[in-house]
């Protein structure tokens, strides 16, 4: 019987080598060399200190920054751990709300939320995400018109003149990837980043 079992057991151990450690050491390795930015996880820097990921997307509560989508990830509840709380962004919990187009509970949410936009800004529609959370709950990036839509805000709270705001959103806007993939966006750290550094101190 061990003399069938042999090979089979061989086997194994020589996939799991080759799959489980040899073959992502030198993929690790390759992207490494290759992708280093990416590799060590798109990490922002400034002032020689890391302000976050362009991957993942951060909570800006301040209203002279550019606001974010909405973020759905959760944590555990420090007073009760059968329960969560939200914890926007959190990139060890990602995921949707899983709540559906029938959910009152997000219609209410949605509507809130829009309500407070057209608040700020009656005179435009409002761009559907800034209202609505990514599957992921970590998307670092918005539309163009999410952030053009925060511009007068943003020039209202900064006392800047709201073209440089929208000069520095069409700066920022990444197009399509290849021309013809996806949308054109705007990553809000790399956007704020930018509106910092052009605010006069």
């Amino acid at each position: 019987m061990l003399k069938e079992i042999r090979p089979a057991i061989i086997l194994l151990l020589a996939l799991t080598l080759i799959t489980g450690l040899a073959y992502p050491l030198a993929i690790t390795a390759i992207a490494g060399v290759v992708f280093p930015r990416q590799a060590e996880g798109s990490l922002i820097e400034r002032g020689g200190k890391v302000v976050g990921s362009a991957l993942i997307g951060q909570e800006f509560r301040s209203d002279k920054y550019f606001h974010g989508r909405p973020s759905a990830t959760t944590a555990a509840d420090p007073n009760d751990a059968t329960k969560t709380v939200p914890a926007p962004y959190n990139a060890a919990n990602s995921g949707g709300s899983n709540l559906g187009p029938t959910s009152k509970a997000l219609a209410d949410r949605i509507k809130q939320d829009v309500d407070k936009l057209k608040a700020e800004n009656p005179s435009m529609p409002v761009p559907v995400d800034l209202v609505t959370t990514s599957a992921s709950g970590l998307d670092p990036d918005i539309s163009p018109e999410a952030a053009l839509f925060q511009a007068p805000r943003i020039a209202r709270v900064r006392n800047m003149p709201e073209e440089q705001v929208r000069q520095l959103v069409a700066d920022q806007t990444e197009g399509r990837l290849a021309g013809f993939l996806g949308e054109p966006r705007v990553n809000v750290l790399a956007l704020n980043l930018a509106l910092d550094a052009a605010t006069p101190k």
